[in-house]
């Protein structure tokens, strides 16, 4: 199931730094962070989903 990430995003780098995959990057707007879709697993290796629960806004939901 794949994450997106809405425009509440303030580019706080909380969630990228948890990414295990390296799957968020910056979007090509510059102002929100986006998730790679082909990169992302879920995190399916770990326990639970790392990004967001260290969202501070809650902009990463399930798409």
């Amino acid at each position: 199931m794949a994450y997106k990430i809405s425009e509440q995003c303030n580019l706080c780098d909380a969630c990228r730094l948890q990414c295990p995959r390296n799957a968020i990057s910056i979007a090509e707007s510059g102002t929100i962070y986006t998730i790679d879709e082909d990169l992302c697993n879920d995190c399916a290796n770990l326990s639970a989903v790392r990004c967001v629960p260290h969202c501070p806004v809650d902009a990463i939901s399930q798409a």
